[in-house]
């Protein structure tokens, strides 16, 4: 099977990491992979053979939303009628050529397949959720229109169907982790830094990750800097001003900045004692998935769906406007009781065991590929809006 696959690259994030494990195993499997990326005139030359990698010309990509140039979608239609292939998937990247795809692949006559990635809080409880939500009634007219619609939990196809999504068009396929990469196993990083206990947040600085509460946790709490060290791995537009303001190692802060080595990541989150994500809004977070698959215990807000993740014990599930007040209570049990964050490792181990495979994520893709091909385009009414 030929699968013609729209997604980035570049800036990294969740959806350029999502289209690159996807691939990555349709091809181990056998498919073959027509990769369609959003690139600006620096970065148009691919990495991978010219034979399935196609360049969409755009004005500008971040990690949260993407412009194409006047010229994409003409780009975008005779790459995909040249290679002509039996299903187009696309990785949502926002941006208005979201809207023009259903109509291309209409006039081609090709299955159209979509994930959506945007974060979510179902409660709106802040400003920021409140924005995230009226990304989702913009998009609910033009997902309508695409054949199937991959969405990461109950909540968000919930949330979807009531803006007027057709249930049957929508599928849950949650992020998958590689278990085999992602696993518990000796580390050294935390005997490298000096300390006995290492919590650890990875991810975007910026505002919706709500790094600052965690921060303020860290600093009401002072915690010896040679027995405990925060270790705040990313990068982003709030960076500066954070380290400025709430210090380093003499808060036993350590900004470590972005890390782009998958093997150093995961030395990481094995060393670690605790992870923690405080974010106001979520899709699925990967890098909490990749803690857990570490057997790192996690601490996560109930956002999007890492509290569906983390439920029933597989985790510490904070409320997302008690952040701060909540690690002030947390914090000092985790320093004081290794023993405990060693419990909720095996169970955030298992948790990922038991649904959260990158081996399944791909079985069930196949399924859903396969039962695209051998049903009508048109098996559910259009909906109007």
């Amino acid at each position: 099977m030929h699968i013609a696959w729209l997604g980035k690259k570049s800036p990294c994030c969740g959806n350029v990491t999502y289209g690159r494990e996807v691939t990555n195993a349709l091809l181990d499997r056998g498919y073959r992979v027509s990769f369609l990326h959003f690139a600006q005139t620096e970065d148009a030359k691919g990495d991978r053979p010219a034979w399935h990698e196609v360049s969409i010309p755009c004005l500008y990509k971040s990690q949260i939303y993407t412009i194409p140039s006047p010229r994409s979608s003409k780009v975008l239609k005779d790459a995909l009628a040249e290679l002509s292939p039996d299903l187009v998937h696309a990785s949502l990247t926002l941006s208005p050529l979201d809207f023009l795809l259903p109509d291309i692949c209409e006039e081609l006559k090709l299955p159209l397949v979509a994930t959506f990635h945007p974060a979510f809080d179902a409660k709106l409880r802040n400003l920021t959720s409140g924005t995230q939500h009226l990304t989702y009634q913009l998009y609910a007219p033009a997902l309508a229109r695409y054949d199937r619609v991959i969405v990461f939990s109950h909540l968000q196809r919930d949330l979807l169907v009531r803006l007027g999504v057709p249930e049957p068009r929508l599928m849950i396929i949650p992020n998958g982790v590689d278990v085999q990469r992602y696993a518990p196993g000796g580390a050294h990083f935390k005997q490298s830094l000096g300390v006995d206990r290492l919590f650890v947040y990875l991810g975007r600085l910026s505002t919706e990750k709500n790094v600052e509460a965690l921060l303020k946790a860290w600093r009401s709490l002072g915690l010896n800097p040679d027995h405990c060290r925060l270790l705040i791995v990313g990068d982003g537009p709030l960076k500066a001003s954070l380290e400025l303001f709430y210090g380093g190692l003499e808060q036993g802060i350590h900004w470590w900045g972005f890390e782009g080595d998958e093997a150093q990541r995961i030395e990481i989150l094995r060393s670690a004692d605790t992870f923690i994500l405080p974010s106001l809004v979520e899709g699925l977070s990967l890098s909490l998935l990749e803690a857990m698959a570490c057997g790192t215990a996690c601490l996560a807000t109930d956002v999007g769906a890492d509290g569906e993740v983390l439920a029933d014990g597989a985790g510490i599930i904070l409320h997302p406007q008690r952040v701060a007040a909540e690690l002030q209570t947390l914090l000092p049990l985790f320093v004081e009781h290794p023993e405990f964050a060693g419990l909720l490792g095996i169970k955030a181990r298992q948790r990922v065991l038991e649904r959260y495979t990158l081996q399944s994520n791909i079985d069930r893709l196949e399924s859903l590929y396969q039962e695209l091909l051998h049903t009508s385009r048109y098996e559910f009414p259009l909906v109007e809006f």
